[in-house]
C-alpha cells in the first residue's frame, strides 16, 4: 500500500501527483469511511488550485450522500476550531502549509478537532488503493451549503481567552505579515480586536506568493525586519500559508527562532498552572526543557509533527505543546497549532507583565540551534537511515530514534531525520556555541549525502 500521507496530511506538486482524478480518489475514500449523518466541513487556504480542488472534494462527499458545510479560506486552525462548534464529524482541509506555490494538499480532521490519526490515513490510504468510492441515487445526494460565519466564531473565541480589556490598554502597534495566506481573513481582525495598532504587510490573498515564499524563515522576513523599528511598531507577527504557526520579530528588528517563542510561552504555561507538562518534539533545543523545568514543569518529546505533539498532549493534559518552527498549541483554547492564537497569547502576555518582547526573552536561555537539510529520494529513506543510525552511533554519548536518528557528542547533539513532505532529510543541530552547532550540522549533512549515495549505489 502506498504512503500518501506524510507529517502533516498529502502534500504533492499541482499536475503532477496532484491531479483532479488523484483529489477524486482520496475524496471519494473519505466519502465512503465517513458515515451518513452529521455533516462534513470543507475549508481550504488562498493557493491558486486550492478552490478548484476544494469543488472536486465538496462535490465527491455530496454524490456520497453527505452534507457539506463549506467554510472557504480560512486558516487551518480556524477550520479545526469550527469543527467542534458546527456538531461535524470531520474536516476536509484543502492546503500545503508553508510548501512553496507548485504544492498543494489535503488535510483531515477528526470530529474533535485534532487532526486525524495515523489509523484513519491508514484507512483512507486503504480506500484509494482499492478504488472505492460510494454514490448514491438522485433523492439521497447530499447538500454543499456555503458558510461565512466561521471566521467570526474563531475570532470571537480567542479574543474570549485573553484579558482584552489589558490588551487594549496596553495600545500595542503590530505589523503584520499575513504571507499572502489564510491570515487575511481573521488576524487583521483580531489584532484590532485586542486594540493593536495593525500595520500589514502582504496582506491580500495571493496564491502565487508575491510578497515571499510561504515558510516565515529569516530570510523571507527581511520586509517585516525593516518595517517593525521604522514604524516605532512594539513587536511584528508573520504567518505561514495556512497561519497553524506565528514567528515574532522584536521592537529591534530581531527575527525571533520559534525556539524561543516556544520556550517562553511554555514556561509561561507550567507557571500560570502552578506545574504541568509540555509535550514537544525531538528536534526541540535544550532551552525549551530548560525554561519548563526552572519553573517546576515536566518535558515530554514526541516524534516531529503536530499529531503526534497534540495527542500526546490530549493524553497527558499537557498545559503547552508545539514545535520550534513556531506551531505553537495553547490546550485551554484548542489541542491545534494555531498561529493567531499564539500571536494573541504573546500579547496578553507582554500586557500582563508590562514588557517588551525582548526583554521578556532575555529570561530564555539560548542555544546555538542551526536547521538545514539534504535531498533524498524517498524510495531510499528507510535504507538511508538505517545506515545513519548505524554510522553516527559510534562514539556517540546517546542516542535517540524516537524520530530518525538524534546523536549526542561534544556538547551538543544533531538530529537527521526524513521529511514527511518532502524528497530530504532534515538536519537540525545544537551547541552552546554557533560555530560548534553548524560543524554538528555539517556531520550530519556529509552523513546523509554519503547514505544516500551508498543507499543508491546499492538499489
Amino acid at each position: 500500500m502506498a504512503r500518501l500521507f506524510g507529517t502533516n496530511g498529502i502534500r504533492e506538486v499541482v499536475g503532477e501527483t496532484l491531479t483532479a482524478p488523484f483529489v477524486t480518489r482520496v475524496a471519494g475514500a473519505i466519502a465512503g469511511l465517513a458515515p451518513p449523518g452529521r455533516p462534513i466541513v470543507v475549508g481550504w487556504d488562498g493557493r491558486t488550485s486550492s478552490p478548484a480542488f476544494s469543488r472536486i472534494v465538496s462535490a465527491t462527499l455530496a454524490l456520497a450522500g453527505h452534507h457539506v458545510l463549506e467554510l472557504g479560506i480560512l486558516p487551518t486552525p480556524a477550520i479545526q476550531y469550527n469543527v467542534t462548534r458546527l456538531d461535524a464529524q470531520l474536516a476536509v482541509i484543502v492546503t500545503a502549509s508553508h510548501n512553496p506555490p507548485e504544492f498543494n494538499g489535503i488535510k483531515c480532521i477528526a470530529a474533535d478537532g485534532l487532526e486525524a490519526s495515523r489509523s484513519t490515513e491508514e484507512a483512507i490510504e486503504r480506500a484509494v488503493e482499492a478504488g472505492t468510492a460510494p454514490a448514491v441515487s438522485f433523492d439521497r445526494v447530499g447538500d454543499i451549503t456555503p458558510r461565512t460565519d466561521g471566521g467570526r466564531r474563531y475570532v470571537d473565541g480567542i479574543v474570549a481567552q485573553v484579558d482584552a480589556a489589558r490588551l487594549r490598554a496596553r495600545n500595542f502597534t503590530v505589523v503584520l505579515d499575513c504571507g499572502n495566506g489564510a491570515s487575511v481573513p481573521t488576524s487583521p481582525a483580531l489584532l484590532r480586536r485586542l486594540g493593536c495598532r495593525v500595520i500589514t504587510l502582504n496582506g491580500h490573498v495571493d496564491g502565487t506568493f508575491p510578497g515571499h515564499l510561504s515558510e516565515p524563515t529569516e530570510a523571507n522576513l527581511a520586509d517585516l525586519k525593516r518595517m517593525v523599528p521604522a514604524v516605532g511598531a512594539d513587536l511584528g507577527v508573520a504567518h505561514d500559508g495556512d497561519a497553524d504557526r506565528a514567528i515574532f520579530v522584536d521592537a529591534t528588528g530581531r527575527y525571533v527562532p520559534g525556539e524561543e517563542s516556544l520556550a517562553l510561552l511554555a514556561r509561561d504555561a507550567v507557571e500560570r498552572h502552578h506545574g504541568g507538562v509540555v509535550v514537544t518534539p525531538v528536534s526541540a533545543p535544550q532551552s525549551v526543557e530548560d525554561a519548563v523545568t526552572s519553573v517546576g514543569g515536566t518535558v515530554v518529546y514526541t516524534r516531529v509533527g503536530s499529531p503526534s505533539v497534540t495527542h500526546e498532549m490530549q493524553a497527558r493534559h499537557a498545559v503547552f505543546g508545539g514545535e520550534e518552527n513556531g506551531g505553537l498549541i495553547v490546550p485551554e483554547f484548542q489541542l491545534a497549532r494555531d498561529g493567531a492564537m499564539t500571536a494573541a497569547a504573546m500579547l496578553d502576555l507582554l500586557a500582563r507583565r508590562g514588557s517588551g518582547l525582548a526583554e521578556a526573552l532575555a529570561e530564555i536561555p539560548r542555544y546555538a540551534f542551526v536547521k538545514d537539510k539534504a535531498p533524498c529520494p524517498v524510495p531510499l529513506r528507510e535504507a538511508v537511515l538505517s545506515r545513519l543510525t548505524a554510522t553516527l552511533a559510534a562514539g556517540a554519548e546517546k542516542v535517540v530514534t524516537i524520530d530518525g536518528v538524534k546523536v549526542y557528542r561534544d556538547g551538543g547533539w544533531v538530529l537527521l531525520r526524513p521529511s514527511g513532505t518532502e524528497p530530504l532529510f532534515r538536519v537540525f543541530a545544537q551547541a552552546k556555541d554557533e560555530a560548534r552547532a553548524r560543524a554538528l550540522a555539517d556531520v550530519g549533512l556529509a552523513a546523509v549525502r554519503d547514505a544516500v549515495e551508498t543507499a543508491g549505489a546499492s538499489a
